[in-house]
């Protein structure tokens, strides 16, 4: 196992679904930080801007950019990313799924709304691991991840952020949107130092809060998969959607647009 692994975390992870890993990309900041910034300056076809009209501060997310930011592909290949993710998922190969950059400058109030990533994706399989790894110090504006929902009966249903509309038309599909707080779920939330991570699987629920403090607050999350990942189609259009895939229900994703990047 990797040694920023204990058995701990591996348990831990398989049962609860999220877990923390301290100093994940302590080595890589300066590099993601500056991908970050170039993404930001030249922004890709998936590019969002999450506030509505008179709220304040900026939420900026943009995902699908390692092929075309050098940083951010030097940090999937050269940090011990891709063999945590296989000891924690119990997996002989990962591959890349895909990036995903989140900002929240200082004085935005809005919260990133709780979804599970899993059910945007044309991605099944229990093998998967998101790391979120913030490039600030933080506290209240950290991730929030409920623990054990990735076991759920039901998934949630994805809505879109902005709009606040259903992503899909078979609504009794998913369970609603739950509010974790008011229901006193376990929520699993750390203070974080820049190139801490957060890994959890595509079926937790997770958010966070607004930006309240003086400080930017910039993340940088890599999504990747194991061995039982196989493409499902889904009832309407997935995010990301990876036009022109061409997959078949039931494949593994191709590696000439996922690659491996470790195998046991």
């Amino acid at each position: 196992m990797h040694p920023l692994l204990t058995q701990e975390h591996i348990d831990t992870f398989q049962r609860d679904g999220v877990v923390l890993i301290k100093g994940l990309f302590k080595d890589h900041i300066d590099t993601i930080r500056a991908g970050i910034e170039r993404n930001m300056a030249d922004p890709g076809p998936y590019a969002a801007e999450n506030l509505k009209e008179g709220e304040g501060g900026r939420f900026f997310d943009d995902y699908c950019n390692w092929t075309r930011i050098p940083e951010f592909e030097q940090v999937i290949h050269a940090s011990p990313a891709a063999k945590v993710a296989a000891d924690l998922m119990k997996s002989d190969r990962v591959q890349v799924f895909h990036d995903h950059v989140l900002v929240k400058e200082p004085g935005t109030s809005k919260p990133t709304p709780w979804h599970q990533d899993g059910p945007y994706y044309f991605v099944d399989g229990v093998q998967n691991v998101s790391f979120w790894s913030p490039m600030d110090a933080v506290t209240d504006a950290s991730l929030r991840c409920v623990a054990g929902s990735h076991a759920w009966d039901k998934p949630v249903l994805p809505t879109r952020w902005l709009a606040e509309t259903s992503f899909y038309p078979d609504e009794d599909e998913y369970m609603p949107v739950p509010d974790p707080d008011a229901e006193g779920m376990e929520i699993r939330e750390w203070e974080m130092q820049p190139g801490d991570a957060v890994a959890f699987n595509y079926g937790i629920l997770h958010g966070a809060r607004g930006n309240a403090t003086t400080s930017r607050r910039r993340a940088f999350s890599l999504r990747l998969v194991g061995d039982d990942a196989r493409y499902v189609e889904r009832p309407g259009p997935t995010s990301p959607p990876f036009p022109g895939h061409d997959m078949k229900p039931g494949q593994i994703l191709r590696e000439d647009w996922f690659p491996v990047v470790f195998h046991r």
